[in-house]
C-alpha cells in the first residue's frame, strides 16, 4: 500500500527510497557498507577505549560480534553485487579492500552511487 512516498509492510513503514535500496543488489550492499563501516568505527573508536580504560571487555565483546556479522554480510554481498553486475576482480577487489579501512566503505559508497546512477 502506498501512502505518501510510504510502503506499508506489515505494521511498518518504509520510504519509497529505502524500499529502492532493499530491493537492488547494489542497494543491499550499500545499506550492509553502512552498517559495517559504522560499526568499524565504533568499535575502534568507541568500544575499544572503554575497554582500555575501564578494563571492562563486554563493549568489544559485542561490537566486535556485531562488527563481525556485518563485515561477513558484507564480502557476500560484494561477492553477489561483482557476479551480478559483472565486476572486474579490481573493482571486487577495492570493495574488500573498503572493509579493512576506517571510512572505506563510505568512500567506496560514492563510487557505488555513480555506477547505480
Amino acid at each position: 500500500m502506498q501512502n505518501g512516498g510510504f510502503h506499508q509492510i506489515g505494521n511498518s513503514f518504509v520510504t519509497t527510497h529505502m524500499r529502492k535500496l532493499i530491493d537492488s543488489t547494489i542497494g543491499r550492499l550499500r545499506l550492509i557498507g553502512f552498517a559495517e563501516g559504522t560499526s568499524l568505527l565504533v568499535l575502534l573508536g568507541i568500544a575499544m577505549p572503554l575497554t582500555y580504560c575501564t578494563g571492562n571487555p563486554a563493549p568489544v565483546k559485542v561490537c566486535g560480534w556485531t562488527h563481525g556479522i556485518l563485515f561477513i554480510l558484507y564480502i557476500y554481498q560484494a561477492y553477489t553485487a561483482k557476479e551480478e553486475y559483472n565486476w572486474t576482480y579490481r573493482s571486487f577487489f577495492y570493495a574488500l579492500l573498503a572493509a579493512f579501512f576506517p571510512f572505506g566503505t563510505f568512500i567506496f559508497d560514492t563510487w557505488l552511487k555513480k555506477q547505480k546512477g
